[in-house]
């Protein structure tokens, strides 16, 4: 079997088969992690950034592989998650830049278009590190240019770029110490070879197991150590920018009109504020990812170009504690350990579901209370995790209105200087964390948080316990109510059509994102179909998903 043209249908499929053999990986990748930062997401985050490219092939299936690079790049560029995920998107916002206006694909213009692609990664960070997944995709491109100059089958090019990734990544621990030290190879490049791997597969036309690895042997791979986690070999003290941050800026054109903007400058600028940095822009945004001692100072920067979206802010110092505390915790003992040392800033805040409280903390709550409409956490509950934090300075996100009075009450009898954010719903809530400062003062935080619920409208899902009628609408037990802002605004026996309902509500020709919290009562499916719901009626609006498995509202819908 031999190729000699690659058109844009089968480079659609291999695109889908590398996404889908990254995602059967993803934890093995996950497991590898150790480098930059103790955060141990690297397949996570790879593998939802190239599912979100594989997810606009399929929406764009074409026969002009020119235009199917331009669709994988696009879909990379907004689910880019992470510092592996942005670099992925580079790789591939390169070849698809060196291929947009082909038909179809020789040999040579194949391997040219890996190496563009490394060409445009290596631009994109600030300070390459060799031992990474740049290195892979530099020395396996580079091999593909060779053997394109003897060969012109697809197929053995595709070989050659497969077998020299996995040379590559072997050699990761000679280049970067802290591999060699903990017994691995580098995560994001044994996630790139998993998708280089997915794309030979489909040429071939054979199939990948579901799964083709296992976690690493402790006798091939590491030492007696290698049972407690990658992180425990670093020392939270060595963490030099403590803020793991990531936001996106929508640019507007009366603040290009007078500042113009350069991708060069931009990055320039931002490298004085942190390490570990990455800049892409395309005509409409740009992605930033940065590791900072003041993640404020560099949001305020990006805002001279446009408006921020897409906001993460990580204490990686915190996750690192936390992954040390994990190695050495009894597995039965579940309580908060107390810092040594009082931190400056502590955030409590309120949710329901594990899934909720899972994306409260990674975007920087210190202790999550688990509470919500049936059992409200008590004063007493609330000046507990006040304590348990261990902060000069506290802030409290009650995220119910029946919740905020015993905030409030927790702040007067509690010595720590606390301030109360009355945030009535989870996207509230959401909004105000990702509006917290860290460099701020305290008064500064909570008018800035405070303003923040302005910018989100919060949406619910449940259903009628008896029948009633309010506010114009006659409900009956077990009918599905869309309740906008705590006011019910719609009713449906049909659940899904309540959440359509509720959603065309929310929409307006200013929104941007919205976010979607899958409770416990809802299926997979349904969000499938509200999802294409969004994507029919709402083109420009971006979608999220996360399971919050909260019990009693089958959907949370947060929209920006």
């Amino acid at each position: 079997m031999s190729i000699k043209v690659l058109d844009g249908k089968q480079f659609a499929r291999m695109v889908v088969q590398g996404a889908n053999h990254l995602s059967a990986n993803a934890n093995y990748v996950d497991a590898l992690n150790v480098f930059p930062v103790p955060d141990g997401d690297t397949g996570t985050n790879m593998n939802l950034s190239m599912t979100s490219g594989a997810k606009e092939v399929k929406n764009n299936v074409n026969p002009h592989i020119g235009k199917v690079g331009i669709a994988l790049s696009k879909g990379l560029l907004m689910g880019a998650r992470g510092n592996s995920g942005v670099i992925l998107s580079q790789l591939f916002r390169g070849f698809s830049k060196a291929i947009e206006h082909k038909e179809s694909l020789n040999g040579s213009e194949f391997a040219a278009a890996f190496e563009a692609g490394v060409e445009t990664a290596y631009k994109a960070v600030m300070k390459p590190v060799e031992g990474t997944i740049l290195t892979v995709a530099k020395d396996a491109a580079k091999k593909a240019v060779q053997a394109a100059k003897k060969e012109d089958d697809l197929i053995v090019i595709m070989e050659a770029i497969v077998k020299e990734a996995k040379a590559s990544l072997q050699r990761t621990p000679d280049l970067l110490p802290v591999l060699k030290e903990v017994g691995v190879v580098d995560s994001g490049g044994q996630g790139l070879l998993f998708v280089y791997e997915g794309f030979l597969s489909e040429l071939k036309g054979e199939e990948l197991p579901d799964s083709t690895q296992t976690l690493p042997k402790m006798d091939d791979l590491v030492n007696a150590e290698h049972h407690k986690s990658v992180q425990s070999h670093m020392n939270t003290a060595d963490i030099v920018f403590g803020y793991c941050t990531e936001f996106m800026v929508r640019f507007e054109p009366e603040k290009i009109a007078e500042q113009a903007f350069s991708e060069e400058q931009f990055r320039q600028d931002l490298s004085e504020l942190g390490d570990s940095l990455l800049v892409i822009a395309d005509e409409d945004l740009v992605k930033v990812h940065i590791h900072s001692e003041q993640p404020g100072d560099c949001l305020s920067y990006a805002q001279r170009y446009g408006s921020l979206i897409n906001m993460k802010i990580e204490n990686m110092r915190q996750q690192h504690t936390d992954i040390l505390d994990d190695d050495t915790r009894p597995v039965a003992e579940t309580k908060m350990a107390k810092p040594a040392e009082k931190l400056e800033y502590g955030i409590v805040t309120v949710s329901m579901g594990k899934g909720v409280a899972d994306l409260f903390k990674s975007i920087g709550a210190h202790a999550v209370i688990e509470g919500g409409q049936t059992m409200n956490p008590s004063t007493e509950d609330i000046v507990k995790a006040i304590k348990d934090v261990n902060a000069k300075k506290v802030i409290i996100l009650p995220n119910n209105k029946n919740i905020i009075m015993a905030a409030q009450q927790a702040a007067e009898v509690t010595e720590e200087e606390v301030v109360v954010i009355p945030t009535k719903t989870v996207p509230q809530g959401m909004s105000a964390l990702l509006a917290f400062n860290p460099g701020a003062a305290l008064s500064e935080n909570e008018g800035s948080m405070s303003e923040a619920l302005s910018h989100v409208k919060s949406g619910q899902i449940t259903y009628a316990v008896r029948d009633t009628s309010i506010d114009g609408l006659e409900i009956e037990k077990d009918d599905f109510m869309g309740i906008e802002e705590g006011k019910i605004i719609v009713k449906n026996k049909d659940k899904v059509q309540s959440a359509k309902d509720l959603l065309s509500s929310m929409m307006d020709e200013d929104s941007e994102i919205l976010t979607i919290l899958k409770g416990e009562d809802a299926s997979d499916e349904e969000v499938e179909l509200l999802v294409s719901f969004i994507e029919e009626n709402y083109e420009d609006v971006e979608v999220e998903v996360h399971d919050g498995k909260q019990p009693l509202y089958a959907f949370i819908f947060s929209v920006e």
